[in-house]
């Protein structure tokens, strides 16, 4: 696995989130309310709206453009939607935040 490092833990507000540009295209970084963090391909499977620019929620992030709310764990659509957006590998270390890059379908 490519892990990169793409910066803080504060660069990252609460129940907000940063875009990263990459090879693979731009990866929307969410930090919960308890700090967790995950990465999700920044599009909604449903519009391909900027997750990044949703609301998080616990574990979830709805989307700006038609409210599909999205798992932030696995990238899935809460039903009765349909859908994922593929999820990479997230490592927090020390505060410092490593991301696992890697093409590939959606796992949901």
């Amino acid at each position: 696995m490519n892990w990169i490092q793409v910066g803080t833990l504060e660069d990252i507000p609460r129940q907000g989130s940063r875009v990263i540009n990459t090879a693979h295209g731009e990866i929307a970084l969410f930090r919960s309310k308890d700090d967790q963090v995950f990465a999700l391909n920044n599009r909604c499977p449903h519009k391909g709206g900027p997750l990044a620019q949703g609301i998080v929620h616990g574990k979830r992030v709805t989307c700006p453009l038609h409210n599909w709310v999205i798992d932030l764990e696995s990238g899935s659509a809460i039903a009765p939607d349909v859908g994922c957006a593929h999820r990479h590998e997230v490592r927090v270390a020390h505060e410092v935040l490593f991301l696992a890059l890697e093409a590939g379908a959606c796992k949901a």
